[in-house]
């Protein structure tokens, strides 16, 4: 099961997963939905930390 970092939402589907977003802060892998991710789109290009969202 994958969970959105930042929402909370989770996906016991894989396949359904492939749309979802996959970013490293701080040495940490993070992994975001696909709805955070098109909220949030600007910022991740941007290179900025979720915790700056």
């Amino acid at each position: 099961m994958t969970t959105c970092d930042f929402c909370g939402r989770q996906e016991p589907d894989e396949a359904a997963t492939l749309t979802w977003t996959t970013s490293v802060e701080n040495g940490r892998r993070r992994v975001f939905c696909d709805v955070c991710s098109r909220a949030n789109l600007r910022a991740m290009e941007g290179k900025l930390d979720s915790e700056f969202w």
